[in-house]
């Protein structure tokens, strides 16, 4: 069976890790922007108050995020494929909980179509919030925000301590992949998604690196 030659067998992989991250800086960029005057969607009531609201930033920023969940799982095996033997055990275990985390996300944001649709329908809201509430608070479906917080945070703050353990890139380039999860506790806990937004591009740039690394060690 033939193999890709070594100097495009990582592209894939590196080209996920240059573009995953930019998904999720879309996704809370435009979520900060239609919230920048108050309201969230921690309810049913307020996700269709902010859709009705800002119907064009919201859908942009359901569909940015179900796009970087997607590319977040060759990204995650993109840097586990950099950090090699140098920290093993850390680096697959923050990789299958990143990339578990975020197969998760991508259902977690495809329901934000459904409150799109809700919205613009109109009619029957409080019916519409009832649905929404329900669906997030079903036991059977619990384990997707759950699995998800898991690969999100934790997931990621050991993938990027495996990328710092390993010395494959440089120490800022760790430490702003280790930046995103501290960064989305700050900003749920002060109530703004600024604090995301930053996040998000800090973790951009570190995974970004890491991309440049890998496509270089493909290299012949």
């Amino acid at each position: 069976m033939e193999t890709a030659p070594s100097h495009t067998r990582h592209l894939p992989l590196a080209l996920a890790l240059f573009t995953a991250p930019w998904g999720f800086v879309v996704a809370n960029g435009a979520y900060a922007w239609a919230t920048r005057a108050g309201g969230d969607d921690s309810t049913g009531a307020n996700t269709l108050a902010l859709v009705a609201a800002h119907p064009g930033l919201y859908r942009l920023s359901t569909v940015a995020a179900m796009l970087g969940s997607l590319l977040m799982v060759p990204a995650a095996l993109g840097a586990r494929r950099l950090i090699g033997d140098r920290s093993r055990r850390l680096g697959a275990l923050g990789a299958t909980l990143v990339a578990g985390g975020y197969i998760c996300y991508f259902a977690v944001a495809f329901a934000g179509i459904t409150g799109i649709v809700m919205a613009e329908r109109g009619g029957g809201v409080a019916d519409y919030a009832a649905v929404i509430d329900g669906a997030q608070s079903e036991p059977t479906g619990i384990w997707v925000f759950l699995l998800f917080a898991l690969g999100n945070l934790v997931g990621t703050l050991l993938l990027g301590l495996a990328l710092l353990r390993a010395r494959v890139v440089p120490l800022w380039a760790a430490a702003g992949v280790i930046a995103w999860p501290p960064l989305h506790v700050i900003g749920l806990v002060a109530g703004t998604e600024w604090f995301e937004v930053a996040g998000a591009i800090a973790q951009a740039a570190g995974l970004a690196v890491t991309g440049a690394r890998l496509r270089s060690a493909s290299r012949p």
